[in-house]
């Protein structure tokens, strides 16, 4: 019998008072759109796409991980409007960095040598920080009324990210599972 495999993803998870910011908005557009999706994981920054690992070497993968952190160093992260992608999906802008472009560079090296991840970045697109707030379920006519409010909106703020965190997945929810501090 073949080993249990959980699914994961390592992110950057948002600090208050922008991640009830953000959870507010991915409620607006359940209540406005009829697009839930996104609230099945809480407001962050994909810095690996999801992977599935087997359940006995969770340890293992936790372990390696929290060993890599402490080799990072933290990144400001500038939150800047709103930005979307044609047919379904809103987000919230993350002004691209040369540190933050490097940490997720640093992660998919580590993944594809450490630990034999090669999907880290979606369909090979290169690495495009954002927060989702709708995605595949916001209907294409909420897509355009949507984007109209929120293309001229303005949100703002900037945090620094000092920990890695990897997601689990589990009855078709994300939950954190751990958090890794960067640095020693």
């Amino acid at each position: 019998m073949a080993p249990q495999k959980n699914r994961y993803f390592i992110a950057l998870l948002l600090p208050s008072p922008f991640n009830e910011q953000a959870v507010e908005l991915k409620n607006y557009f359940k209540d406005q759109y009829r697009s839930k999706a996104s609230l099945n994981s809480p407001p962050h920054i994909t810095l690996h796409m999801p992977f599935e690992w087997r359940g006995d070497r969770e340890n293992d993968l936790i372990e390696s991980l929290k060993h890599f952190s402490k080799s990072l160093t933290s990144v400001e992260v500038k939150l800047e409007n709103f930005g979307c992608f044609d047919p379904c999906v809103i987000f919230i802008n993350v002004f691209p960095s040369q540190e933050l472009n490097a940490l997720q560079y640093q992660l998919r090296q580590f993944c594809k040598k450490e630990l034999g991840l090669f999907n880290a970045d979606y369909k090979d697109l290169p690495f495009h920080p954002l927060i989702t707030l709708a995605f595949r379920d916001l209907k294409k006519p909420e897509f355009t009324k949507a984007w109209k409010e929120f293309s001229e909106k303005k949100f703002n703020g900037n945090f620094l990210a000092n920990r890695l965190c990897l997601l689990k997945h589990k009855d078709g929810i994300w939950s954190v599972f751990k958090e890794l501090e960067m640095g020693e």
